[in-house]
């Protein structure tokens, strides 16, 4: 643990550092936030914002999984695979949505079969480097080796985790803050038994917290979808290399919340105009971030807010995966 914990830190003094030519480097090429118009109001003003900081993290991550393989531990480079394949498919979104003058991306009904072939190729690719394919039950604590099964199970949460971590992408250090929690969490259950696991996640939530130093409130980088798609493919890769997927929902709840009420909204609205002929809300907007603002909550509050659930979830999920060892 001392050593993962230093990992963690040194990757944080390694990355800091480049942030600030990061933002100057997109500022200057013109890779700068805009902001849809069917957001917020407030939001309209972190427009020129540089985006695309996804890019900055999947280089500090990838330098410094690399150099763990090797030192000797080459599994901290099957999540990297998933989250470089699924940071292109981000990238390709940020720059439509870059050329859009509106700021929309790629049509969901064009990105979602993309990503449902990249998942399956990733998790061919990760069956192919695992010898065993286990699955740990929480409660019984029984260990099942699921054979074949791995790869759709696979495939299924790279693409609910790539797109749920995307949608919670829309405040000032919310998606980065709650995918450093749930990456220590599994850094923390990987262990001794996954070690190579383990060190790429702490040494992903020093990079993350690098990140961090520019995206807090008033945000000088954003993400985009090259930093939220990669990062919940990675958070997948992560919780099935682990063995402990089946705890995913409760480590990432923040981000099953944030997937379920756009699922909710949209799903109503479409049901109530065809009953009725005019669409009804659940929320005043989706994501649920967004709802809460609109409540008259600011933007710190429902981050911070966010962490804190964040946090209690993956402390839950470390107890349950800790204890069936």
């Amino acid at each position: 643990m001392t050593g993962s914990l230093l990992l963690a830190a040194l990757s944080f003094l390694m990355v800091v550092p480049w942030g600030n030519w990061a933002v100057g480097q997109l500022s200057k090429r013109g890779i700068v936030k805009r902001v849809r118009l069917d957001g917020p109001a407030s939001h309209q003003v972190k427009s020129g914002t540089a985006t695309m900081g996804g890019l900055y993290i999947l280089a500090g991550i990838g330098i410094i999984a690399s150099g763990l393989a090797l030192a000797g531990y080459p599994r901290a480079l099957v999540p990297l695979v998933a989250m470089l394949v699924f940071g292109l498919l981000g990238a390709v979104d940020d720059l439509q949505g870059l050329r859009d003058a509106g700021g929309v991306g790629w049509l969901a009904r064009h990105k979602l079969p993309w990503q449902w072939v990249l998942a399956a190729a990733v998790a061919l690719v990760m069956f192919w480097a695992e010898e065993r394919h286990l699955v740990a039950l929480p409660i019984s604590g029984d260990v099942l080796d699921i054979g074949w099964w791995w790869v759709p199970v696979t495939a299924v949460l790279i693409v609910a985790f790539s797109n749920a971590v995307n949608l919670a992408d829309g405040l000032d250090g919310l998606a980065a803050g709650t995918s450093a929690i749930a990456y220590a969490a599994y850094g923390g259950i990987a262990g001794m038994s996954q070690p190579g696991v383990s060190l790429f996640c702490y040494a992903l939530v020093g990079v993350l917290l690098a990140f961090l130093w520019y995206n807090v409130h008033p945000a000088r980088l954003f993400m985009g979808d090259t930093g939220s798609q990669a990062l919940g493919a990675g958070l997948a890769a992560v919780a099935v290399l682990s063995g402990h997927w089946v705890l995913l929902p409760i480590i990432g709840v923040v981000f099953i919340a944030t997937a379920l009420s756009v699922i909710l909204q949209v799903g109503y609205f479409k049901f109530t105009r065809r009953r009725h002929g005019e669409g009804r809300r659940i929320f005043r907007m989706a994501p649920l971030h967004h709802h809460y603002e609109l409540l008259g909550w600011s933007e710190v509050q429902i981050t911070l807010r966010y962490w804190i659930v964040a946090l209690v979830a993956a402390t839950v999920g470390v107890v349950l995966g800790v204890g069936l060892r």
